[in-house]
């Protein structure tokens, strides 16, 4: 049985990332909530665990889809909420990390934001926000905000997505 790998993403709505790590082969798992890290990055932020096969999506995937469907160069009034990271939970996974970012810079027209953080703490969202995107669809933050990212990785990553999860989407 293959050991799933985990890594922690925020950026923006929690809703935004779970529902764009939920569409994608390979990710078994995501887990909505708040993470916090250490130091300035103590307090709670937005963001997702992702648990994954990386036989079938790397980390390096992974990173690029999530500086894509977020304002990864965008250093606004509500990062504090909002903040741009990956959490890690290993020095390997830290320098590895690190390395992806730097090779990802040349896609993006301006500095990368994206802040490579150490995973201190998890506190879930109540369970009733959880899941939000799939048990709400129809809902006008989906449609609005959500759905944009989604048409994203049809057309970016659809190599990487669970397209019948998506056909909805699908003009």
């Amino acid at each position: 049985m293959k050991i799933l790998q985990k890594i922690a993403l925020g950026g923006g709505c929690h809703w935004c990332t779970e529902a764009v790590f939920q569409s994608l082969i390979g990710v078994e798992k995501v887990e909505q909530g708040y993470v916090a890290s250490v130091d300035v990055n103590a307090s709670f932020s937005e963001a997702v665990i992702v648990h994954f096969n990386d036989e079938v999506i790397p980390l390096q995937t992974l990173i690029e889809i999530h500086l894509h469907t977020h304002k990864s160069t965008s250093n606004h009034s509500r990062r504090n909420t909002y903040r741009s990271a990956v959490y890690v939970f290993s020095e390997e996974q830290y320098q590895q990390v690190l390395k992806i970012l730097e090779g990802f810079q040349k896609q993006f027209e301006n500095k990368l934001i994206t802040q490579v953080l150490t995973f201190k703490v998890f506190e879930a969202s109540r369970a009733a926000i959880q899941n939000y995107y799939y048990t709400n669809p129809q809902k006008p933050f989906c449609k609005q905000f959500i759905n944009p990212k989604l048409e994203l990785l049809l057309q970016r990553f659809s190599d990487y997505t669970k397209t019948a999860q998506l056909n909805h989407l699908k003009s």
